[in-house]
């Protein structure tokens, strides 16, 4: 929509930038991502929690069905929590692992070393767990949000690239069933468990498995 008169409607404030700038931009941002690895070896180093604060801010920036925004962002730092939240989660990795995954699944699993211990969720100074909200109002179970999924998959996008610019080092975690941080961060029954996302400062002497990403031409064409 160019132009409207409606009072909801603001002008767009937008430097159109040059070619030679549009290049460089991406081109920087491109070479800065290129470097995010997921970490599995957090540092117990602190994180400012203004920081985090301003990554959860990025992340909640981004766009949404009809802009309901259907996400909650718990950032636990509590020693406690973090405690019980890696109980639970090795408890459901290690049904997963020794039951329920399939043989093929541990094989692609295998070369980056993962199992069922997860350390860092307690040893990183932070863990991000995101919720999306099924309904904009629980009072009012016929207003849903829209597009839930897809709007908490972007801002969880925005979220990773924002931790990733701040200089600090993260790992999207999806152990399953993930019911437990409802019940141990005690959240309403409207919002269900996206993501667990420990953050921090990676470890002295971390390594990560040596990965290639397919080619532009693998995954994508100009039409």
């Amino acid at each position: 929509m160019a132009k409207t008169d409606s009072n909801d409607f603001l002008p767009l404030e937008w430097d159109i930038p040059t070619d030679a700038e549009l290049k460089r931009n991406i081109e920087n941002f491109r070479a800065r991502m290129f470097t995010r690895r997921s970490v599995r070896a957090f540092s117990d180093r602190e994180v400012d929690p203004a920081v985090l604060r301003k990554i959860v801010e990025v992340a909640a920036s981004a766009p949404s069905g009809a802009n309901k925004q259907p996400w909650f962002f718990a950032i636990v730092t509590d020693p406690g929590l973090k405690r019980e939240i890696r109980t639970a989660a090795e408890a459901e990795e290690k049904e997963f692992y020794t039951r329920r995954a399939p043989h093929t699944w541990l094989e692609d699993l295998e070369p980056l070393g993962t199992s069922w211990e997860k350390p860092y969720l307690e040893t990183a100074p932070a863990l991000i767990v995101v919720f999306k909200r099924i309904l904009e109002n629980p009072d009012q179970a016929k207003r849903k949000n829209y597009y839930v999924t897809e709007s908490v998959g972007i801002a969880c996008g925005f979220l990773f690239a924002a931790i990733h610019m701040a200089g600090l080092v993260a790992l999207p975690h999806t152990p399953s069933p993930m019911n437990f941080l409802s019940r141990i961060l005690q959240r309403p029954a409207h919002e269900k468990p996206f993501l667990l996302v420990p953050v921090g400062h990676p470890a002295p002497g971390t390594q990560v498995p040596r990965l290639t990403k397919k080619s532009f031409d693998d995954i994508a064409q100009f039409f």
